[in-house]
Parts: C-alpha cells; sequence; structure tokens
C-alpha cells in the first residue's frame, strides 16, 4: 500500500468542519486515503513518495459541478462567438454532428488535462449528443488516462426541430435506445464505492431537447439504479418562455412536476429561480452548478447564489463549455463567481454584503463535492481522498499578497498549479502532465481534429 507524504506547506488549507489553515503543515495518506492532516513537526518523516511543499499553498482539489467536455473542440467559432444561447446552439448542433469516437476521447483529454493544471480533481460532465458510434466508454477512457477522478454523464436530446424542440433532428435519439444505453452505461461504469474514480449521473439535455416523458423515466431510472439526475434549467429568459409556452410552467415548477427534486438533483445555471422556488429547492436539497463565466458569455444573466446559499441550496461550481466558456480553468472560475456575486451585491443591482474568497473556495470543493453527492472529497481531512493542488506562492502574481495566500489564491490573477495529485497521485508534476510524454504534442492532434470537425 503506497504512502505519501507532504509536509513544510506554508499553508495548507484542510476546508474540514473547523477550517483549519495550517502554516506549515502537511498531510500523510495511505492507499490514496489521508490518514493524518497537521504541523508537519506531528506527521511521519518518511513515506514511499514524500513531496516537499515548501513556499506552496495546499488545498484541496477543486471540483468541477458542469462541463461539455467535447465542446473544447469547437471554441472561438466565429459565427458563435457573440450569439446568446439558442443562437449558439443553432450554429453549433450541425457542428456537433460530425464528431467521432476519437474526437469525443481527444477532446475529453485535453479539458481534463486543461482542468488538472487549474487544481482540479474531479470533474462531472455532461455530454448529451452522441453521434457516429461515440459513447460514455470513450470519455471514460480518456479520463482513465489523465488520472482525474469523473463523474461522466449519460446525456441525451429526443426533442427535435420537427417536435417543437430546438436541436435539428439529426441530433436527437429515441427515447427508449436512450434509456437502454444509459442503464447498460451506468451497469458497465459507475462505481457506488467510497473513493471511486469513476461514476455515472442521467442527464437529460434541458426543457427544450427533451421530452417531458423522458425526463420523467430518467428521474425513475437513476432512482432505481441508486445514480443521480443533471440538466439545464432557467438558463436564460428564452428558455423560461419556452416553458411557460410550451408547458403553461415555469422551468423550476416544470421539473418538478416531472420528479426532478431531491437531494439527488443539480441542476446547471438556475439563473431565473424565483424565492419561492429557491425554498423549495432548499427543502428538497435540490442542488446548483454555478456557471459565472458561461452565464456572461452568453449573455444569460446572473444567478442568484446569494439566496441560494442563504437558504441553504448546494451550491457547486462549473466552468461550462469550453465553447461557451472557451476555457477549463476551474480557479478561475472561482474568482469569476467571488466578483459576479460581488457584482450582484452591487448598489442599483441588489444588496448585501460582499462573498469572501474564502466563500467561493469552500464553494469549488466542499460545494462541489455536496452537489455531486460525495463525502469523500473536498476537504483534507482524515478518511478523505488526498486530492489537492499545489500553488506556488513565489510567483509574480502573488507578489505583495503574502499577507493572507489563501485570499490571494482568488482575489490575484489565477495562477497554474504546480502539482495537482488524485488519490495520492501526481497528475500535475512541476507543472507538467505526467500523462503525457515530453514530446507527444497533443495540443497539436487536438487542433487537428477541430479544424477537421469546424471546416466540415
Amino acid at each position: 500500500m503506497a504512502t505519501l507524504l507532504v509536509r513544510n506547506a506554508h499553508v495548507l488549507v484542510t476546508m474540514d468542519g473547523d477550517r483549519r489553515e495550517i502554516f506549515d503543515g502537511g498531510l500523510f495518506a495511505r492507499d490514496g486515503f489521508i490518514e493524518q492532516v497537521g504541523p508537519t513537526a506531528g506527521l511521519p518523516t518518511t513515506a514511499d513518495e514524500v513531496l516537499d511543499a515548501r513556499g506552496l499553498l495546499v488545498l484541496p482539489g477543486l471540483v468541477n459541478t458542469h462541463h461539455h467536455l467535447y465542446q473544447t473542440l469547437t471554441r472561438a467559432v466565429p459565427g458563435a462567438q457573440n450569439a446568446g444561447l439558442f443562437d449558439w446552439l443553432r450554429v453549433l448542433y450541425p457542428i456537433w454532428a460530425r464528431m467521432t469516437p476519437d474526437d469525443v476521447y481527444v477532446a475529453t483529454r485535453t479539458g481534463l488535462l486543461e482542468l488538472a493544471h487549474s487544481g482540479c480533481t474531479t470533474a462531472f460532465d455532461h455530454q448529451y449528443l452522441w453521434p457516429n458510434g461515440s459513447s460514455v466508454g470513450d470519455q471514460v477512457r480518456a479520463a482513465s488516462e489523465v488520472g482525474l477522478r469523473f463523474h461522466a454523464s449519460r446525456g441525451s436530446m429526443s426533442l427535435g426541430e420537427s417536435d417543437g424542440g430546438l436541436p435539428p433532428d439529426s441530433v436527437v435519439e429515441d427515447p427508449d435506445a436512450i434509456l437502454d444505453d444509459t442503464a447498460s452505461m451506468i451497469d458497465a461504469h459507475h462505481d457506488p464505492a467510497r473513493g471511486a474514480m469513476t461514476r455515472v449521473v442521467i442527464a437529460p439535455c434541458s426543457p427544450f431537447s427533451v421530452t417531458p416523458d423522458l425526463m420523467r423515466e430518467s428521474a425513475r431510472l437513476a432512482r432505481s439504479k441508486g445514480v443521480r439526475l443533471h440538466t439545464h434549467l432557467a438558463e436564460t429568459k428564452d428558455e423560461e418562455s419556452f416553458c411557460l409556452a410550451t408547458f403553461g410552467a415555469r422551468p423550476a415548477q416544470y421539473a418538478e412536476d416531472l420528479e426532478w427534486a431531491g437531494d439527488d438533483v443539480w441542476f446547471a445555471h438556475a439563473v431565473f429561480i424565483d424565492p419561492a422556488e429557491i425554498g423549495r429547492m432548499a427543502a428538497s436539497g435540490t442542488g446548483v452548478a454555478h456557471c459565472p463565466s458561461s452565464n456572461m458569455r452568453l449573455a444569460s444573466g446572473i444567478a442568484p447564489v446569494a439566496a441560494f446559499l442563504d437558504a441553504g441550496v448546494p451550491v457547486g461550481i462549473g466552468v461550462d463549455g469550453s465553447a461557451s466558456n472557451d476555457s477549463s480553468n476551474l480557479l478561475a472560475e472561482a474568482r469569476q463567481a467571488l466578483l459576479v456575486a460581488r457584482l450582484a451585491a452591487s448598489p442599483g443591482i441588489g444588496s448585501g454584503p460582499q462573498m469572501a474568497a474564502r466563500a467561493a473556495l469552500e464553494m469549488a470543493t466542499l460545494g462541489g463535492a455536496a452537489v455531486l453527492g460525495r463525502d469523500d472529497i473536498g476537504a483534507l481531512a482524515p478518511g478523505m481522498c488526498a486530492d489537492f493542488f499545489a500553488l506556488d506562492l513565489g510567483r509574480v502574481e502573488f507578489a505583495g499578497a503574502l499577507h493572507d495566500p489563501v485570499a490571494a489564491a482568488v482575489l490575484c490573477g489565477p495562477v497554474p498549479a504546480l502539482h495537482t495529485y488524485v488519490h495520492g497521485k501526481a497528475i500535475i508534476r512541476d507543472g507538467h502532465c505526467t500523462c503525457l510524454r515530453h514530446d507527444e504534442n497533443w495540443t497539436g492532434r487536438h487542433n487537428q481534429a477541430a479544424k477537421r470537425l469546424v471546416s466540415g
């Protein structure tokens, strides 16, 4: 059983029950699980691997609660650069329909590598179209090579244009085929065990691309299989208008009517949620993936995050896109969440206190773990997974900020992780991905796939 010792950290942030921040701190882990956390002087002196964290800030691994990794192939597409959600999708659907299984594999691996550089150790991905024989297995293969903890989704779309939906008929699937394949993917890849590296979520895309029957049957299948549920909800005013016109209900009420409420459910975006709906979400334990950059990129709006947190709604952070954010940097997204929350509290827009940097970090760690239904990640404490990242406090971005390096991690410009560890294993070491050969031009391979896909 392999052991890992981290020692001499300038500060080690635990996010434990007491929210301890330990100067000259460290941790000792065995077989991927933490056994001790505390001052370096109180830890063992030897291990199979020893990481000297002198001059480093060590934090729990960040948890990404909403992404579309396949979209790393369609960043900054000209026709979709200046569009709102519905028009943006109309440009990109035909491009995505050309994806092959290898495209899905390449895009997933690229996005996860980028996330790992930002300190992310657990990622949920929401892929909802599976063209040309692609499958969840293509993503799982990529995640296993990178080494990130991965929550895959068997997402879906079943409501095409000819039936009043937004996506073209060419990218929607038969509902019975969706449910059968979803059950198969859960049986093949879902691991409910503590410390699991791979789990599967059932994730129909959205109210404007999935039939009510499939939403309801997906919820029932998830509960019969003991897995979680995820969908986009209340992202834009267009979606709200669609739900009112088509279903006679606001998005949140529509979801509740289809059995989409409970502590096994979380929604992406949740921008247009009113106070009564927030209260019902809090009562049921329904969570939110907050995606501030995407909401700004598509001019969707500002989610009521302060009201969610005040009510007790579980809130995590998601980078979303890579084509509605054009980035997979979760530390940058935590900073964005902080700044947007402060904007929402500014005079003329809202009211209330400014969000603190540590609150943003908590959303990106413990909040994300809660949204994904995990009690084994998000904090550095005995019994938890040894998932963490380290920032070099000697970088110029932190100059003048070391009186509070924890706040500086969010308030200062985001920097790449020097080290990222998942289950006690280095995914990023000294700034380099351990799964890549030094002579491997992975970005070049990705760019070739992107060029072919976009050019048709």
